[in-house]
């Protein structure tokens, strides 16, 4: 019986053709990486290979690392292995990873999402024999408005703020969502501050030609009263922190895919909170599915067990594979354990 083309390791996702792991978790000789954050691209591994807009951001923040570039669409031999990547439309740079082994296609999802956002590379779907998926939201209740609405609301939310004199602090993780939102807000309305670790990734993606608003760095002697009615894009863990004391009474908010379960916005003590996420929802997983043709599906991080037994249900040949995908940064990070929601 031949080798899988992929297989599933206590280091990562795992090519024998290739001898090369995907988005691995431990380090390894050779990484490829379908994405920069950080339970995705993490430090130790001899060499990387990445999408060239990911590359920078992977350099911020894991340091000098030996890491080359490739192009959306590219192919690339590694051992028996041929190898492209393929936009994912998770944030500027991501990917999915194509490996072809003997005529037989696998395609590692990463993360991504299926409605274009008008910031980063659009998603594009891969045919394949076996597709391994992300499930972050993979519950019917995820259902996302268009992108317009959520915009159309944060700005109408932000500018209420500002009218009565308050400064609003929007909770929005540093690399992905917070250049989502700054490229979705109204800049007319009032200043934009950024926490540092936002600004220090925009300074990142503008350099790569990234479109995105002027925003102002929150200094330690940064002057709340200077930026009358500014909107704070921060990291959600600066939201009820010290560093929020110079903003007085400001209203915040929360924009996240979890804000769609009330109790999540309950436990998250927001003024509000914006259903805005970087992840297919559950009508974009079957889109996406469907589009690859694979009949075997392989469902990672997420609501896994209860999207597995869906697709089983449904005519795939579906099983869990365990991974240690969902980090701080990213949305799948634990606002809530994903099964007891359920």
């Amino acid at each position: 019986m031949a080798q899988p083309v992929l297989t599933f390791t206590d280091r990562g996702i795992y090519c024998p053709a290739g001898d090369f792991f995907i988005d691995p978790w431990r380090p390894v000789d050779r990484a490829l990486i379908t994405h920069g954050h950080a339970d995705h691209a993490r430090p130790g591994h001899r060499r990387y290979l990445a999408t060239h807009a990911a590359l920078p951001v992977m350099r911020h923040r894991l340091g000098d690392i030996t890491a080359e570039g490739i192009a959306y669409g590219e192919t690339r031999r590694i051992g028996d292995a041929s190898v492209s990547f393929h936009p994912a439309g998770h944030l500027p740079g991501s990917a999915q990873v194509r490996v072809e082994v003997g005529g037989e296609v696998w395609v590692v999802s990463g993360d991504y999402k299926t409605t274009p956002d008008g910031l980063c590379e659009p998603f594009e779907p891969v045919r394949c024999h076996a597709f391994i998926t992300e499930c972050t939201f993979g519950l019917p209740v995820f259902e996302w408005a268009p992108q317009q609405a959520v915009a159309d609301e944060i700005n109408a939310w932000w500018a209420a703020n500002a009218e009565a004199g308050r400064v609003s602090v929007l909770g929005a993780y540093s690399l992905g969502k917070a250049q989502r939102v700054l490229s979705l807000v109204d800049p007319s309305i009032a200043p934009i501050l950024t926490h540092g670790a936002v600004e220090a990734t925009n300074a990142v993606l503008r350099d790569q030609g990234y479109a995105l608003p002027e925003t102002h760095y929150v200094t330690p002697d940064l002057k709340a009263k200077d930026y009358p009615g500014a909107l704070v894009v921060a990291p959600p863990s600066a939201l009820g922190s010290p560093w929020m004391r110079r903003f007085g009474g400001a209203s915040s908010a929360f924009a996240s895919g979890w804000m769609a379960l009330r109790g999540v916005r309950r436990r998250r003590a927001g003024d509000r909170g914006f259903v805005l996420s970087d992840h297919a929802d559950w009508p974009g997983l079957h889109d996406a599915i469907k589009a690859t043709g694979a009949e075997r599906i392989f469902p990672t991080h997420g609501y896994t067990e209860i999207f597995a037994r869906w697709l089983n249900a449904s005519g795939w040949q579906a099983q869990v594979v365990p991974t240690e995908f969902g980090g701080a940064e990213d949305e799948s990070d634990a606002l809530i354990e994903p099964e007891a929601a359920s």
